[in-house]
């Protein structure tokens, strides 16, 4: 297919695809979707070989987020029945990280809800990276806290963070679709302010809210001028309790096409599968590492994902191998700008985290994705292929192990 031939040469060249060709990645049939596969493996490869980072989630502070994110189990009026809880203590914190570190994660996110911290907050933050960082030699540690005020992101750096992670979600042209308490130009800012500070930028999106191609490639497209290192790609967890529980727009095939768009606009990014994965790629979890090069390994935020353990067994199957912790993520070409495979770059790629803090928690664990227009809207393509996927809600799990309970998680 001359289409995905074209894609490779330019993926190996770090050079952006048309928006054309982007979008016609997402209308390739499932009697192509292996060659899709096959053609954004190379570019995978080319610039990751067979690795596959691990990140772990600690979610520090659980629930009653004053913002209200059709997307996610935390928002302001969510009826889920999720965990509730305060700040975890720093040793808290540390001892939840632990478990992810023993299972093979090299990096650990550390997510609050919110609208964003306070000084107080950052401070309290601080003081649990600074604790995971001691005891814990060489981890990567990224914070998740919402929407940053000036001299936070600084701050955050100055006690030890690597990254931050604050998500887009969607196109801006519909995520007022999505939440009404802040805007997409207010994520925007964040992400900029972790750059500026020199932090490693982590910025993704959620798939499955009902929007069209088009939405998906606008905000692929936005991820890849701001230029993070990590973009996570989170699926729709669509929890009883929030405004999107009936979204279930995704099938396996199409995650596997939106990873490969997001692989050929951003290919020398980590790229890495978030919430939701277990939920809609099932049984095709395997395919999706040719595609993207990170996951994050066990439970989510307030959803329980696949047991560590079959994480591993998955990646060691698949042919590929866990990334270890001496080992630098990015290639040569991004990290030997970032500081120890972190901070801010300017050619191509794009990146992401998961998403968590006000507005910004991502599928990842939240539960589920902004903004849903149902169909196609007056800008085109329709996002749900003919065939609608079945509701698979056994496949949502609330968690009730890990951090802020009694129980140990399943890293």
């Amino acid at each position: 297919m001359d289409l995905l031939n074209t894609l490779v040469d330019k993926g190996l060249r770090r050079e952006l695809p048309t928006r054309e060709e982007a979008l016609a990645v997402l209308a390739t049939s499932d009697d192509d979707l292996l060659d899709v596969v096959a053609a954004a493996g190379k570019v995978r490869r080319q610039w990751f070989g067979r690795r596959v980072k691990l990140n772990y989630l600690v979610n520090l502070k659980s629930g009653l987020c004053p913002e209200d994110c059709s997307y996610c189990s935390q928002r302001l009026g969510s009826t889920a029945g999720i965990l509730k809880y305060t700040w975890l203590k720093p040793d808290e914190a540390s001892q939840a990280a632990a478990a992810g570190l023993a299972g093979g994660a090299k990096r650990v996110c550390l997510v609050a809800s919110g609208r964003g911290p306070t000084d107080r907050d950052v401070d309290r933050v601080s003081e649990t990276i600074k604790t995971i960082k001691d005891q814990n030699e060489g981890v990567e540690v990224c914070a998740c806290l919402g929407l940053l005020s000036d001299g936070q992101a600084e701050r955050l750096r100055e006690a030890g963070a690597d990254a931050y992670n604050h998500n887009l979600n969607t196109s801006e042209a519909t995520y007022e679709e999505i939440t009404t308490t802040h805007t997409y130009a207010d994520r925007v800012d964040t992400v900029q302010k972790a750059h500026a500070a020199g932090l490693s930028a982590c910025s993704g999106l959620i798939a499955g809210m009902g929007e069209t191609d088009e939405d998906l490639v606008d905000v692929v497209f936005s991820l890849r001028e701001l230029d993070p290192d990590s973009v996570p790609v989170n699926f729709l967890i669509p929890f009883e309790g929030t405004p999107l529980a009936k979204e279930w727009n995704l099938t396996p095939q199409r995650c596997l096409r939106i990873l490969a768009m997001v692989r050929f606009v951003c290919p020398d990014v980590e790229v890495r599968i978030a919430g939701g994965r277990e939920v809609h790629l099932r049984t095709m979890q395997p395919l999706a590492l040719h595609l993207a090069n990170s996951i994050f390994l066990g439970d989510y935020l307030t959803s329980e994902g696949q047991a560590g353990k079959a994480d591993l067994e998955m990646i060691a199957d698949a042919g590929f191998e866990v990334e270890g912790a001496g080992e630098v993520t990015l290639p040569e070409h991004r990290a030997a700008v970032a500081q120890g495979g972190c901070g801010t770059h300017e050619s191509a790629g794009c990146g992401s985290h998961e998403g968590a803090g006000c507005g910004s928690h991502e599928s990842a664990g939240c539960g589920s994705v902004c903004g849903s227009h149902e169909g196609a809207d007056a800008r085109g393509t329709a996002a749900v292929p003919a065939a609608a996927a079945e509701p698979r809600t056994d496949l949502v799990a609330v968690r009730r192990r890990g951090a802020g309970t009694d129980l140990a998680p399943n890293a």
